[in-house]
């Protein structure tokens, strides 16, 4: 899920477009939820505010609305959580709700955030958002306008706070799922955490690699990544782009780096599971084959 919020400069009064979305951030409801580090420190160098375009109060003013609309959101969705918990289960505890802001990069906003959450006694990762860069405006056709976008995962949020197991669920015309989920746009109040039915057995295989020690030339002309430029949602893509709606889930289940040589050796356990039958041997092998091929080429990873 995507949002943005924008302001015009040209519309604000008396040209005043800072004091005008002070003014919204007032009309905004408050949240009783601890903030940690609400205003991270970040780097001028690659995350740096946008002096040539925006005054000091506008920016602070658009960071101001950003955060708190965005805070509020995640209170939203949490509490729904956990109401949805309580109904499930009479004895059910939530733990209180912590967020706090982590700097971030992103290509299109600057500078940029990442919220996190405190849950299961972890940070979780929930969205990413910034200030819009004001050459998209520019490009746009609209130079007088500025404001904030934000990302977020709202499909895998909603597995881990409503306990879906596959995210293929999601597209599915099951209606062993769907029926679960009647009626609820129109009545949030109706929302309960998601029953599991049975399914066909599941294939699980792990994959160990080493990364790259440096970036080199790789065939092609082009470059293979190093490990700097490794991120877990790589990992993701290139599992589900390699086998397709036959994955279920993907985690890594250890990690370690060799006290001589400083490389990183990751491992992945991936479930292989099809929603129509039951996946034979030869199936899954050649499906687990695939996926270490393409890591092995998209990534320059050693199979260990």
């Amino acid at each position: 899920m995507e949002g943005a919020r924008s302001w015009d400069r040209a519309k604000a009064p008396d040209g005043d477009v800072a004091a005008q979305i002070r003014s919204d951030v007032e009309k905004l409801p408050n949240h009783n939820v601890e903030v940690q580090d609400p205003n991270p420190p970040f780097q001028e160098d690659r995350n740096p505010l946008q002096t040539a375009h925006h005054s000091p109060a506008e920016a602070e003013a658009v960071v101001a609305h950003l955060k708190k609309s965005l805070e509020l959101m995640v209170v939203e969705i949490f509490s729904r959580a956990g109401s949805a918990a309580r109904k499930a289960d009479p004895y059910f505890v939530d733990e209180p709700l912590q967020m706090r802001w982590v700097e971030a990069y992103f290509p299109f906003t600057s500078p940029s955030w990442e919220l996190e959450v405190y849950y299961n006694s972890d940070w979780l990762e929930v969205l990413g958002c910034g200030v819009v860069k004001q050459d998209l405006y520019i490009n746009a056709g609209v130079p007088d306008q500025l404001g904030w976008a934000f990302g977020l995962g709202l499909d895998r949020i909603a597995m881990l706070l409503f306990q879906i197991p596959d995210i293929r669920l999601f597209w599915s015309q099951d209606k062993r799922f769907l029926r679960q989920f009647e009626g609820v746009s129109d009545d949030l109040d109706a929302l309960r955490r998601f029953k599991p039915f049975s399914k066909h057995p599941g294939c699980p295989k792990d994959v160990s690699f080493w990364l790259g020690s440096t970036t080199s030339a790789a065939g092609g002309g082009g470059s293979a990544p190093g490990p700097q430029d490794f991120h877990e949602n790589d990992v993701m893509e290139i599992v589900r782009s390699a086998a397709g709606d036959a994955v279920e889930d993907v985690r890594l289940v250890d990690a370690f780096t060799h006290p001589k040589t400083g490389r990183r050796s990751m491992c992945y356990r991936i479930m292989y599971r099809s929603l129509e039958r039951t996946l034979t041997h030869a199936e899954s092998n050649e499906l687990h084959h695939r996926v270490c091929r393409s890591l092995v080429k998209k990534l320059g990873v050693e199979i260990r």
